[in-house]
């Protein structure tokens, strides 16, 4: 019997908004994890040249976005340690950090779904844990060519929690879910616009409201 199901969710979360937050709650619910682990980039690889906010700031937005909610944690696994910056190396330390009985799931948006070959080590990335790969608005998963894909494709696009089954045995090897289970449409580029132009109004749209307090209190992306 397993004693839990657990997703990580890795990325720059600079800031970390609503649809987030969204994605980790439905996802929660419709695969029955027990936890959604937020895992702050320190300086993404892909990244390295962008003007990334500190990982400060965008620890203690998480922090406030994820307080109110038992299932949403963050860790600081990259955080400290920014010698080793992959998902691989991200992944292979979780899971030595957490019960052996423990199913791990690597949560990750369709955007960066498409950029996985391009992952350091991506192939072994994929055999380490399942991935769940939420689709964005306009966006079709099932027109992506997984036919190179070294892990199965499970293709749950549509379905609600009470139309899945058990969809594989623990001694299954990992496997690749699509789904459109959040289907929210906010940038990080529309917050940090907003965030510019004291656009108060617009930012408590897309961010959780102690959240765009934050940001409004220490001023961030006004440059």
């Amino acid at each position: 019997m397993l004693l839990r199901r657990v997703a990580i969710y890795g990325g720059t979360f600079d800031p970390v908004h609503n649809g987030h937050l969204e994605v980790a709650r439905r996802v929660l619910e419709l695969f029955e994890l027990d936890e959604v682990i937020f895992v702050p980039a320190c300086v993404p690889p892909h990244k390295r040249n962008a003007n990334i906010t500190s990982a400060f700031h965008r620890f203690a937005m998480l922090a406030l976005a994820t307080e109110m909610d038992q299932r949403l944690l963050v860790s600081t696994i990259e955080l400290d340690a920014p010698a080793q910056p992959y998902a691989v190396e991200t992944v292979e330390r979780m899971r030595n950090a957490l019960d052996p009985e423990t199913e791990l799931f690597f949560l990750m948006g369709a955007d960066s779904w498409l950029e996985i070959s391009s992952w350091h080590e991506w192939h072994r990335l994929l055999e380490l844990c399942h991935f769940i790969v939420v689709t964005r608005p306009g966006f079709d998963l099932r027109k992506v060519d997984h036919s190179k894909m070294p892990t199965p494709i499970v293709d749950v696009l549509g379905r609600e929690r009470r139309q899945l089954t058990t969809m594989h045995d623990r001694t299954e090897e990992p496997h690749i879910l699509l789904t459109d289970a959040a289907m929210v449409d906010i940038s990080a580029t529309k917050i940090r616009a907003a965030a510019q132009s004291d656009d108060s109004a617009a930012l408590k749209t897309m961010v959780p409201p102690r959240v765009a307090d934050y940001i409004e209190k220490y001023g961030l992306y006004k440059n």
